[in-house]
């Protein structure tokens, strides 16, 4: 019988060894790269619902979490495979231009305005979120943007504009950062922010803030699946992006987005086939 001394100076164990590196190779999954919001990954759900999916398809699924701008921008780039998003006007102006196609309704929830107990600018209870920031603003207590072109930057500075103001001032601060970072600023200054349900509920718990103002219609937070265009980028995982689009609207992976909690509280509404 050989030793392991003898069967590599016969070369034979490296041999082997190279041949089930190789075997490895072939059996890898393959990939498809998915542009989302922070909030997807912040509030667990990405966690809760991929591994389903990459089980049943053999693929592995590289996230890259970042506000709705820069994952639109990363489709027309031809970065990722397919984006799941949450700002209508620029989606429909991604689709619009040809970068990408089959838009879908996936799931909803809502934003709301969140800030210190005290609540020194006197917003809780109001349902009108333009106004709740106009009473921030006249406070000068400290408001913190996300300021990174997110789809929640992009509904601030829409009820911004709702209120008739543009936000100027010390009292008014873009951290250009994720949500969590965000929450984290506002937390510390003792400062106000807007912020989705959902990464709402996963971190409320490690903060002194208090969700002061909801219901306003202008907070509803749609998301949205994009493939993008292979008209563009035939080297893309466009198949997949398919199947994986498919898979969101599928009953069964709705029917998984309705049950998916934190702390007892549903964080989002499944909608497929209901793009706004």
């Amino acid at each position: 019988m050989f030793s392991a001394t003898d069967l590599l100076k016969t070369g034979f164990l490296k041999t082997l060894i190279a041949t089930s590196l190789c075997l490895s190779l072939s059996a890898q999954a393959e990939i498809l790269r998915l542009a989302t919001t922070t909030s997807t990954y912040n509030s667990g759900l990405l966690d809760y619902l991929l591994p389903e999916f990459e089980r049943d398809q053999k693929t592995e699924v590289q996230v890259i979490a970042v506000g709705t701008g820069k994952a639109l921008r990363m489709g027309r780039d031809g970065d990722v495979d397919v984006v799941l998003v949450h700002a209508p006007k620029a989606e429909q102006t991604f689709v619009g231009n040809g970068y990408g196609i089959d838009r879908t309704g996936i799931m909803y929830n809502d934003f709301v305005l969140v800030g210190p107990a005290n609540d020194p600018a006197g917003i809780k209870g109001t349902t009108d979120g333009g106004a709740a920031l106009l009473k921030v603003a006249a406070s000068k207590t400290p408001f913190i943007s996300r300021g990174d072109d997110s789809g929640t930057h992009k509904k601030e500075l829409g009820l911004w504009q709702k209120a008739g103001t543009i936000p100027t001032g010390n009292w008014y601060r873009e951290a250009g950062q994720g949500m969590g970072k965000v929450l984290q600023i506002a937390d510390e200054l003792g400062g106000y922010t807007l912020v989705d349900r959902g990464t709402w509920l996963a971190y409320r718990d490690k903060l002194r803030l208090k969700l002061l103002v909801e219901g306003d219609k202008l907070l509803h937070n749609p998301y949205s699946v994009i493939r993008v265009n292979p008209d563009r980028y035939d080297n893309l995982n466009h198949s997949k992006a398919i199947t994986f689009s498919k898979w969101l609207a599928s009953p069964g992976t709705q029917k998984r987005i309705g049950l998916f909690k934190v702390k007892g509280e549903q964080l989002f509404i499944p909608s497929a086939k209901s793009a706004n």
